[in-house]
């Protein structure tokens, strides 16, 4: 096929640069730092950026003077056209960029980087390695895209289209109504999995009982890989697309946890009775009604129960799940409860563990040494005075605090965990700048006041979960929030943003969403959560009419989720 280059939004044969003068042998000289990249990606960038959101407004915005004014000349606009194509464009070639929130970006190591394209016979575009490193600001408009390459062309009334159809199939709606009426049968399988202990790092107790509860819904395959996740494949008529369906088996509460349910008044209490473990119940009958219902998908679709999303486990499970399956199309997590909430927004989180040492001694004897406690009290009353904005949502917490000998002793000791999160990229690390300077101006406060220098604090970062959004025209996304509609007859439905299993997927450039379980509850990551099964089966009623608009019914409808390979 022949090469190709964008300029000005035309498609012309041969590269191309503005006809400015001179330039001709400079373009020569300079072709091996070009690269080539696959031309459909960076044509629906193109199409979303124009259409969705005003492609020139944006660059100005990104880019203040590069962009052509109504009083530019012609060489200046055509200049700014081309500088804006190639901005794009280089984003769509850029392996280990990926969106995260306002504009900002992220690099992943190599076991982490999005898969490399298969090759294609389509036609190519050359894109410039030093227009890349030269245009970053000019790449805000580009990013917002970037989590739905190749959606352009489904459109919320083909979406809405094939709702209806599958809404008007017989085997569908008996699907949903065999949902409804195990209703009761998931409530015990909650149950029954909230009694298995699953602290973190240790999910294996709860994972071997996934796989029995997998293997007896008729996935025979099914395995638990190295890392722990619990993984069930169904193949697809055609293989493609492939979509992912998920909920995370760990808790936050330490083993020793007793996670007796206890109902009252018709309300259950437990520690992750709701998070997840209505996620897994919802998991199980939504694999279980698909079989019995006979129900075949053009779309491959894997099960999966996760483990390390929780705490410290800092994504583990879905980080191996993306670098061991590389053609991943689309990711559903089903975590929470509310049904007409959709996470379409991954909140960015930074978790450090600070250590403040000195050198400790008797309470009397040694009185006017330095206390690593009285350190570490400091910097938390700095941190708790911070102000963050509402919006973007911005927080902040001392976790957990320890340290010291015993009463009658200058602790030598002390320690405490931070956790940040914000729905910006950029104010987290504003956040996470302005905090660790309180805990060192905290240490030099506590030396100051003993005429001392033993003081000192060790800051680890023990948590980073990436950042990321999926815009909400993007087929995964109005698939879901379609059959929210469709289902609970809501007027509208609540996007928000969340730290789930779906950061890693849209961190990657891979459309994904957190739906609710169904139900009700509270008092998340407490020993007294708590959940009441109001209209429960509403959740995997959801979590199955998204995945069969998203992946296709055989016969009956096309899958909406674009492969992306």
């Amino acid at each position: 096929m022949p090469e190709q280059a964008i300029r000005g939004g035309m498609a012309r044969s041969g590269p191309k640069m503005p006809t400015t003068p001179n330039n001709r042998r400079t373009y020569i000289r300079r072709t091996k730092l070009f690269k080539v990249v696959p031309a459909p990606e960076l044509l629906s960038i193109i199409v979303a950026v124009r259409n969705k959101i005003g492609m020139l407004e944006a660059f100005r915005k990104g880019c203040p003077g590069l962009l052509p004014t109504p009083h530019s000349g012609h060489k200046h606009r055509t200049l700014a056209r081309f500088c804006c194509w190639r901005a794009i464009a280089s984003l769509a070639g850029a392996r280990y960029l990926a969106p995260v929130n306002s504009g900002a970006f992220a690099r992943f190591s190599e076991a982490e980087a999005p898969p490399e394209p298969r090759p294609q016979s389509s036609p190519r575009v050359i894109i410039g390695d030093a227009m890349r490193r030269s245009l970053g600001p000019c790449l805000f408009a580009a990013s917002l895209t970037l989590a739905s390459f190749g959606t352009s062309h489904v459109t919320a009334q083909t979406i809405d289209t094939v709702t209806t159809t599958l809404l008007s199939d017989s085997r569908v709606m008996a699907a949903l109504d065999a949902i409804k009426a195990d209703d009761a049968r998931a409530l015990k399988e909650q149950i029954r999995i909230t009694e298995i202990p699953a602290p973190p790092f240790k999910e294996n107790v709860r994972g071997n009982y996934i796989l029995s509860r997998f293997q007896e819904l008729g996935f025979k395959d099914a395995v638990i890989d190295a890392e722990g996740n619990v993984i069930a494949r169904r193949k697809g008529t055609a293989g493609t697309p492939k979509l992912v369906i998920s909920a995370h088996q760990d808790t936050v509460f330490p083993e020793g946890t007793d996670v007796t349910v206890k109902e009252k008044d018709g309300v259950y209490l437990a520690p992750g009775i709701g998070d997840d473990a209505r996620g897994l119940a919802a998991l199980l009958s939504l694999m279980q009604t698909l079989n019995t219902q006979q129900i075949s998908t053009v779309g491959d679709i894997m099960f999966v129960a996760s483990v390390g999303e929780e705490e410290l486990g800092n994504l583990r499970g879905v980080k191996a799940l993306f670098r061991d399956n590389k053609d991943i199309d689309g990711f559903i997590s089903i975590d929470g409860l509310g049904v007409t909430r959709i996470v379409n927004q991954g909140t960015g989180s930074h978790r450090y563990e600070m250590i403040f040492k000195g050198p400790g001694g008797h309470s009397f004897q040694e009185f006017g040494l330095p206390s690593a406690t009285h350190a570490l009290g400091r910097a938390i009353a700095k941190i708790s005075e911070l102000q963050t904005p509402a919006e973007p949502k911005t927080t902040f917490t001392v976790g957990t605090v320890s340290g010291g000998t015993s009463v009658n002793a200058i602790a030598a000791e002390a320690r405490m965990t931070i956790d940040m999160r914000s729905n910006s990229t950029e104010e987290l690390l504003k956040l996470e700048a302005r905090l660790l300077d309180q805990a060192k101006d905290a240490v030099g406060e506590e030396n100051k006041r003993w005429g001392s220098d033993k003081i000192t604090v060790e800051i680890k970062l023990i948590g980073d979960r990436p950042a990321g959004v999926v815009a909400e025209d993007s087929p995964l996304v109005q698939a879901t929030a379609r059959a929210v509609t469709a289902l609970t007859r809501a007027p509208h439905v609540t996007f928000a943003g969340s730290s789930t299993d779906s950061n890693l997927a849209m961190s990657l450039g891979i459309p994904a969403v957190t739906i609710g379980g169904g139900g009700q509850g509270g008092n998340w990551h407490s020993r007294n959560e708590w959940y009441k099964p109001v209209d429960a089966y509403i959740g995997p009623q959801n979590a199955l009419l998204t995945m069969l608009v998203l992946t296709g019914v055989e016969g009956v409808t096309k899958p909406v989720l674009p492969a992306r390979h």
